[in-house]
C-alpha cells in the first residue's frame, strides 16, 4: 500500500498529557525523510493552535505550524466560509477566543447569531447561562468537536460532548459539530 500523506491524532497517540508516546518522534522523522506529508490533528480546543505547536516542538518533534490542525482552526474556517458575517459568542478559554477573533470572526458578548462551543477549561456558570439564553433566542449551536472525554497523563477529563447534549436537550436544537470524526474537520 502506498501512502500519500498522514493525518495523525495528538492526544493519546503521540503524547498523553505531557508524556511522549515511545516511537512517535522517530515515526515523524521517517515521514520527513521520505518526503511524506503529514499533519497533526487534535480535537482539543482548550488552547490556540500555537500552544499545540509549541508543545510538539518542546517534546522534540521537527514540525512547522502548518503541520498542526486543531478543531478550533477547522471551526474558524467553517464559520468564515459557511456563516460569513455572523456574530459569534465563543464559550472558550481566553487564548482560544483570541484565536477566533484574530482570524476575522465577529466575536461578541451579546446577541450572537452563533454560540461557538469549545473545550473550555475556564467554563463558568455565567458562560453556560449566556450560551443557553442565546440559544433559546435562536442562535445556532456550533461545536468544535464531539468528544466526551479528553486524555490526561493519568486518566480522562470531561470534554464538551456532555455540554453539547445538554444544550441540544435544553434548547431543542441540534449542534453542527466540526471536529473528528466529522469530515468537516478536513
Amino acid at each position: 500500500m502506498r501512502y500519500t500523506g498522514f493525518m495523525i491524532d495528538m492526544d493519546g497517540t503521540v503524547y498523553k498529557g505531557g508524556d511522549l508516546i515511545p516511537g512517535a518522534i522517530d515515526f515523524i522523522a521517517s515521514l520527513k525523510a521520505k518526503g511524506i506529508p503529514f499533519v497533526f490533528l487534535t480535537n482539543n480546543s482548550s488552547h490556540a493552535r500555537d500552544h499545540y505547536y509549541d508543545k510538539l516542538v518542546r517534546m522534540g518533534f521537527d514540525v512547522e505550524l502548518r503541520n498542526v490542525l486543531t478543531s478550533n482552526i477547522a471551526t474558524i474556517r467553517f464559520v468564515l466560509s459557511e456563516r460569513p458575517g455572523k456574530r459569534v459568542y465563543v464559550v472558550g478559554s481566553p487564548d482560544t477566543i483570541e484565536e477566533v477573533r484574530k482570524a476575522g470572526v465577529d466575536v461578541v458578548e451579546e446577541d450572537p447569531d452563533i454560540v461557538y462551543l469549545t473545550f473550555d477549561r475556564t467554563i463558568t456558570y455565567d458562560k453556560i447561562n449566556k450560551a443557553y439564553k442565546a440559544l433559546m433566542k435562536g442562535a445556532e449551536l456550533i461545536a468544535t468537536h464531539p468528544d466526551d472525554v479528553c486524555p490526561t497523563e493519568t486518566d480522562y477529563d470531561i470534554d464538551i460532548g456532555p455540554f453539547i447534549r445538554m444544550f441540544e436537550t435544553m434548547c431543542q436544537t441540534t449542534a453542527t459539530v466540526i471536529g473528528k470524526p466529522n469530515r468537516l474537520m478536513l
